[in-house]
């Protein structure tokens, strides 16, 4: 069995990605644009559909590698992340501009359904609690919906790149890391010596006093 290593690992212990809500809602995101575009956009001819699902996709996408390259360093986790937080907000543009364009409402804190899809939205994470109601709703209702999860993904976001920020300061980049663990390893060795040695030295007093010669 090897012995356990007391000094500290360069690879930083990272949240695993699949257990952040913030990618289960970057995940609702993506599902939610593919349908309202096949929904509400035209097929063809419209660049559109391709930069809303582009916009989508990128969103998660970089929620998971930024997550997987925070391993070896915070920098590009923090840079992935926020190309992710960018994309989210092209997307959110991008279904403000069709409410716009298409001369529907979009809804406030006024509005009657406002609280509810707000509580929806914030209590559901996961896409098949959305997918019927995806398939039934209005474009203004759909729109709004998307927005509401746009904007909490967003604020998620926000929260665990502060997080993050705050990590780094407190532990140290990837170079930090990699000093602490070869000055861990040195005191390290340098106890194991100083045990060696005075374990040598017990013996040579042991054998003296036996009048062994060594």
């Amino acid at each position: 069995m090897k012995e356990a290593k007391s000094y500290n690992s360069i690879f930083k212990q990272t949240a695993n990605w699949r257990n952040l809500r913030l990618y289960h809602k970057s995940d609702v995101l993506y599902q939610l644009t593919v349908v309202f575009c096949r929904r509400f956009l035209p097929p063809y001819g419209d660049r559109t559909v391709d930069q809303m699902v582009q916009a989508a996709r990128s969103g998660k996408q970089n929620i998971v590698e930024g997550s997987e390259d925070g391993k070896t360093s915070t920098e590009m986790e923090l840079k992935l992340l926020n190309v992710a937080r960018a994309s989210i907000g092209e997307l959110r543009e991008d279904y403000e501009d069709y409410l716009k364009s298409h001369s529907l409402q979009q809804w406030d804190n006024k509005h009657p359904r406002f609280d509810g899809m707000l509580s929806f939205c914030r209590e559901h994470n996961d896409y098949a609690d959305y997918e019927n109601y995806a398939e039934r709703m209005s474009d203004e209702e759909f729109c709004n919906m998307a927005i509401t999860v746009c904007r909490m993904t967003d604020k998620m976001l926000v929260s665990y790149l502060e997080y993050l920020e705050q990590r780094f300061v407190t532990e140290g980049g990837v170079k930090e890391r990699m000093h602490s663990a070869r000055t861990g390893y040195r005191q390290e060795q340098d106890a194991r010596m100083a045990a060696l040695e005075q374990e040598n030295h017990r013996l040579k007093e042991l054998l003296k006093q036996h009048g062994i010669p060594f």
